[in-house]
């Protein structure tokens, strides 16, 4: 069991790279106001999203204990996210707060996994 968890963080890692690079690549068009949504961004907010409940099932199922506050709150945080990508998915320039807020929520989400023990 401890395999397949490990292989689905790897993937809800990989999501998150995805979605975070996307946004990190384009910070200088962000200024210009020429930012967007590109489909690798959607594509790893999907990933965290499925392969974040897996893991919540598969950690239950392995008997360990999950928080689940804070679960819902990266849950809440991250389909946030993914509706603002979704929406504005095939606008071509995106408003510059609304994509800021993309980048700064993925963020936060980042900083919940890693330093609320």
């Amino acid at each position: 069991m401890d395999v397949l968890i490990n292989a689905f963080v790897a993937l809800h890692v990989i999501g998150i790279a995805s979605l975070l690079g996307g946004f990190l690549t384009q910070m200088k068009a962000m200024g210009t106001g020429t930012a967007r949504f590109t489909p690798a961004m959607l594509h790893g907010a999907l990933t965290m999203l499925i392969t974040g409940a897996v893991l919540v099932g598969l950690n239950q199922a392995d008997g360990n204990t999950v928080n689940n506050l804070k679960i819902g709150i990266k849950m809440a945080v991250l389909v946030v996210v993914l509706g603002l990508v979704y929406v504005k998915r095939d606008e071509e320039g995106v408003d510059k707060g609304m994509f800021a807020a993309v980048g700064g929520l993925t963020t936060a989400n980042i900083f919940i996994a890693t330093l609320w023990t």
